[in-house]
């Protein structure tokens, strides 16, 4: 799918984590195709049901802006609600009167999972707040399943994708220009 759409990219990127990488999954442009969205939302659901099981989820909750559609996707194969967390102070937090707490089992799900970061401050939000946070998951997880966000993790794919540190980076040392395709700048 991501290669179908264009959106495995190749050049020299500025990660949201502040790695930079000669590779990114520009996930908008598979989940601008509802079809594909809906599918790697049932996908993504179906894994952590599977790994959540026998306990009930009642929301999912993503970080915005990445992990707005394919959060939705897996709250509606879920048949529960949805809801998102926004940065604020340089802090994730729910805003917009969502409202979640003690009763609430939660799962967060994000687009790539490069560190982890996004995800754990939506956990921890979570958390704050009283919800019993089961499982999180992505549709990429790009750290080759060393991101720890604190809770059990899925992904549709894990890949161990070359990253670098800015003041090491290759890329950076032959003067290539660094781009930042994703949502938010680092």
């Amino acid at each position: 799918m991501f290669r179908a759409t264009g959106a495995y990219l190749g050049g020299h990127f500025r990660l949201t984590s502040g790695l930079h990488s000669p590779e990114y999954l520009q996930c908008a442009l598979v989940l601008q195709h509802p079809r594909h969205a809906e599918e790697l939302g049932r996908m993504l659901a179906q894994r952590l049901e599977k790994i959540v099981w026998p306990t009930g989820i009642s929301v999912v909750a993503s970080p915005a802006i990445g992990g707005l559609i394919i959060g939705h996707e897996v709250a509606r194969a879920l048949h529960v609600r949805f809801i998102f967390a926004e940065r604020e102070g340089g802090k994730m937090t729910l805003r917009r009167g969502f409202e979640v707490g003690r009763g609430d089992t939660a799962v967060v799900v994000e687009d790539v999972i490069t560190t982890g970061g996004s995800t754990r401050e939506v956990v921890d939000a979570l958390r704050e707040r009283g919800t019993n946070v089961l499982a999180a998951g992505s549709i990429i997880d790009r750290s080759g399943g060393a991101a720890e966000v604190g809770v059990p993790r899925v992904a549709l794919e894990t890949l161990q994708v070359t990253a670098y540190q800015p003041e090491s980076c290759p890329l950076c040392a032959q003067g290539i220009p660094v781009v930042k395709p994703g949502s938010r700048s680092v």
